[in-house]
């Protein structure tokens, strides 16, 4: 198998870190950039880098998965790197991949963990955030479901998550108000893919704390001062507004 990666980025209205992510990636084989009708600079951006574009109608669907999909197909290299228009892959990362990829053992997936930040803060409560990004093409299909991993047909590792060198750099570092429009139409958009579940007042209560309780003392949000304290908290509300708008939906359909 030919050892050339192509980079595969998904785009709308992406102008704000997309020059610092094409400079960390300007050396892999390809970039592809899918783009879903950015009406701001996307465009210009990327051609001074001299990717690929192509486009997907963003009109069609409210979510990135299908773009997704769509866009590792188009790439024209066996093995595919697909990274947000806010992430930064590292030197080391590049390197390992290339190693990787030459080597005989190489799986045909690898989850790479992720550096979050919030406040200014590098959130150990979201660390490792372990995300699947990096396979072969012929053997990935990305469903068209809201946060859903790309299924790979074949075996799949994860790069441990002590070599911090190798993670993605996650620029977003959105504030309160970001996080909080962002919960609203995720959680929207989460509501089909849960509707097969009976959650009822006990679950508007105990997801959240549970939520809570994970981010917070598990995963040690605690040691990331108030940051850790407000994200934990996010995170809990997030769970609520799932949870609240599959009872709203289902007190709709009860009234009809």
């Amino acid at each position: 198998m030919e050892n050339k990666i192509s980079v595969v980025i998904n785009t709308y209205n992406a102008e704000l870190h997309l020059a610092r992510v094409l400079e960390a990636v300007k050396d892999f084989d390809e970039i592809l950039i899918c783009d879903m009708e950015s009406t701001d600079s996307t465009l210009e951006i990327a051609k001074k880098y001299g990717c690929k574009v192509v486009t997907f109608e963003r009109k069609k669907y409210n979510i990135v998965e299908p773009a997704r999909e769509y866009a590792i197909h188009e790439a024209k290299y066996p093995w595919v790197l697909v990274v947000d228009a806010d992430e930064i892959v590292t030197p080391a990362l590049s390197e390992y991949l290339y190693q990787r990829i030459s080597s005989s053992d190489c799986p045909e997936g690898l989850a790479i963990p992720r550096k979050n930040y919030f406040m200014g803060c590098f959130m150990r409560s979201h660390y490792p955030d372990y995300i699947l990004r990096f396979f072969r093409q012929d053997k990935t299909h990305w469903p068209p479901i809201i946060h859903c991993a790309p299924e790979i047909d074949g075996r799949v590792e994860r790069i441990a998550k002590s070599r911090k060198e190798l993670a993605f750099e996650h620029l977003a570092n959105d504030s309160v108000s970001d996080i909080l429009r962002k919960h609203d139409t995720y959680s929207t958009n989460e509501v089909p893919r849960r509707r097969q579940k009976s959650w009822g007042v006990g679950a508007m209560l105990f997801r959240p704390l549970f939520r809570f309780v994970k981010s917070y003392i598990i995963k040690g949000g605690f040691l990331d001062g108030k940051a850790g304290l407000i994200q934990a908290l996010l995170d809990a509300h997030y769970q609520f507004a799932v949870v609240a708008k599959l009872i709203e939906e289902r007190q709709k359909k009860s009234d009809v």
